[in-house]
């Protein structure tokens, strides 16, 4: 336990990308939680100075009472660059330098040295170039703090979509949506709205794999034979599961306002209509973790690193929604 006041560790991704930016123009406002950037200390100092922004960096240490965030102030816990960053360029060979932004802010989490993480974007692309097996953030936290099967939840207002598959190609979502599956993610997801989120008795729409939900078997068995028999089982056993309902019409006004969260079946089922209705705004929260991890719901947007057109919007609402679940779960 961090004390009274909770000290969020927020990690600034890509070196090259908007995420220091982010965390520079985060720590403008003052907060009531104390903000410790895991990043480097001259990065951060170098990029707030091309943005014009004022930023008096203090050395964290872990032995000093959290306190709130001034403006115009960062915590830092420096972590130097493994090699010269320049805003825009990827640089693989800093790759491991942003995964051990991760591995310090997750197990600072794991310890509860931190109350919470919250992450700004990471190119994965360029970590994988790097010659590392990585397929995002939630992957690399499950792995981490010994989860096997990490949810991804989207949460924009009122409307929170989490997904049974995330990063895999289209092509080999189907073998992926087992009974195994879609029941532990069910579990896991009922749990942490009720857990986290405070939701007493989750309501969740359930998604089909095949349009129109499969059409009576007609485009597709996965309903008949792998999602309905999960529902009707965990219902049985008191979750509040509706479905499998067509995407298409799960999504509509009249239909969201009877549910707390959809469960989609594959990312790009679910979360276009998330972004459509709060892109910039929304946040992702990794459900499963023995931590509190919440993270932005963008990229790391190579073309507007330094140029002070970034928009901290989705930063901040990750480091609110973080600060509420803290609050909310004692930590």
């Amino acid at each position: 336990m961090t004390g009274s006041i909770p000290r969020i560790a927020v990690t600034p991704g890509e070196p090259a990308g908007i995420g220091p930016d982010l965390v520079i123009e985060l720590a403008q406002q003052a907060h009531d939680c104390e903000l410790v950037a895991i990043g480097a200390k001259a990065l951060l100092a170098e990029r707030a100075n091309a943005l014009n922004l004022p930023l008096a960096i203090r050395d964290y240490s872990a032995d000093t009472p959290p306190r709130p965030g001034k403006a115009g102030e960062l915590v830092v816990d420096n972590i130097e660059l493994a090699a010269t960053c320049e805003a825009g360029l990827l640089n693989k060979a800093n790759s491991p330098y942003v995964l051990s932004t991760l591995e310090r802010a997750g197990r600072g989490c794991l310890t509860e040295e931190f109350s919470a993480l919250v992450t700004a974007p990471v190119q994965k692309s360029v970590i994988i170039e790097s010659g590392t097996t990585f397929s995002g953030h939630t992957e690399f936290l499950a792995d981490l703090c010994g989860t096997d099967l990490p949810v991804m939840l989207l949460c924009s207002g009122d409307l929170r979509v989490a997904l049974v598959t995330t990063h895999l190609s289209l092509a080999d979502v189907p073998a992926h949506i087992t009974q195994d599956r879609v029941r532990s993610i069910c579990r896991i997801l009922s749990a942490d709205l009720k857990q986290k989120f405070g939701i007493h008795r989750p309501r969740i729409a359930v998604l089909g794999l095949n349009p129109h939900a499969g059409e009576a078997g007609q485009l597709g068995r996965e309903e008949i034979e792998v999602i309905q028999p999960v529902i009707a089982e965990l219902c049985a056993a008191g979750l509040n599961l509706t479905g499998p309902l067509p995407a298409d019409s799960a999504f509509t006004q009249n239909s969201l306002q009877h549910f707390d969260a959809v469960l989609a079946m594959y990312h790009d089922q679910g979360l276009p209509v998330l972004k459509h209705a709060g892109f910039g705004n929304a946040v992702n929260v990794t459900l499963g973790l023995p931590i509190i991890r919440t993270s932005v719901d963008h990229g790391t947007a190579l073309e507007l690193a330094g140029t002070g057109k970034a928009d901290c919007g989705s930063l901040n609402a990750a480091l609110r929604l973080a600060n509420a679940l803290v609050a909310r779960n004692g930590r």
